[in-house]
């Protein structure tokens, strides 16, 4: 049985505040972010682009990233299975017709997490595995010491499917993380959009780090059953919170208690989503199936 969690997605003070975050998502950083990013030297310059050469095999530490990788120009072609499971979703966590996970406060899982909640990234590092430390409060686990995957995940014989999947990462070259994940629960979404997934998708996430300062990453899906081949779902870039090892210069990592409370959204839909059953960002009306009327 699987039991709903607490979702890290965004910080509700309250009902209100859970509908307001839509625009709160993509608001420029606040002056506390801007510092963390900016810290200056002792000099009181502010410290170069590059920050020197990247260590070797090392992404440990926090990373401010786009907050959302750019999804609209990435189509992927759908098999007709696919065709039909997209059908079925109905992006919009503030409306009542939609089925967005998010709107239960569900977790994204993956492979959704590694594209929609890219606005700061850790790595913590330590024998055998790297813990990838989301933004909202969430974290996978990549082991790193050459085990195999589980076989037939979600089929007869073999484990159940998971949120986040089954995760195994390696190093090509000096500085770029790969990882590899399989296993994933079919009921998340690949992106915000809706675009599915099946039990037997594939998920490579690429970051490379190309000085001190800057690490690049990409999102690959590989799902026969759903789509015609192999697609790029998101790429991006995040940069170092510089300063970050110096508490008197940089804001605490991960100090915002960024929250999606059931509670809340429960109570968000019964004063607000329910009576107004309208799309978020363009305010249209929908009917019962999420069309716009």
């Amino acid at each position: 049985m699987r039991i709903p969690s607490k979702y890290s997605m965004l910080g509700l003070a309250g009902v209100l505040a859970f509908s307001s975050f839509a625009g709160a998502q993509n608001a420029p950083p606040t002056n506390q972010n801007r510092n963390a990013g900016t810290a200056r030297n002792p000099s009181g310059k502010a410290g170069d682009s590059g920050g020197g050469p990247a260590p070797v095999h090392d992404l440990n530490g926090i990373w401010r990233g786009p907050g959302e990788a750019l999804l609209s120009n990435r189509v992927p072609v759908l098999t007709p299975a696919g065709q039909a499971e997209l059908k079925l979703n109905i992006p919009d966590p503030f409306s009542a017709s939609s089925n967005d996970p998010w709107k239960t406060c569900d977790p994204f899982g993956m492979p959704r997490a590694a594209n929609n909640q890219v606005g700061q990234i850790g790595f913590a590092q330590m024998p055998g595995r790297i813990i990838i430390l989301e933004g909202f409060r969430t974290w996978r686990e990549v082991w790193m010491d050459g085990r195999e995957l589980p076989k037939k995940i979600g089929h007869e014989g073999g484990p159940s499917t998971t949120w986040f999947g089954y995760s195994k990462g390696h190093w090509e070259g000096d500085n770029t993380l790969v990882v590899d994940t399989i296993g994933m629960y079919e009921k998340t979404w690949v992106d915000r959009r809706g675009y599915p997934h099946s039990t037997d998708a594939h998920v490579v996430e690429r970051y490379t780090r190309s000085d001190h300062n800057n690490l690049t990453f990409t999102e690959t899906v590989e799902d026969p059953a759903y789509y015609t081949e192999p697609f790029l779902i998101a790429k991006g870039s995040l940069t170092w919170v510089r300063g970050q090892e110096d508490p008197s210069v940089a804001a605490i990592p991960f100090a915002a208690e960024n929250l999606c409370v059931p509670s809340e959204a429960i109570e968000y839909m019964k004063l607000i989503g329910e009576p107004a059953d309208e799309d978020a960002v363009t305010g249209a009306k929908k009917d019962k199936t999420g069309d716009k009327k």
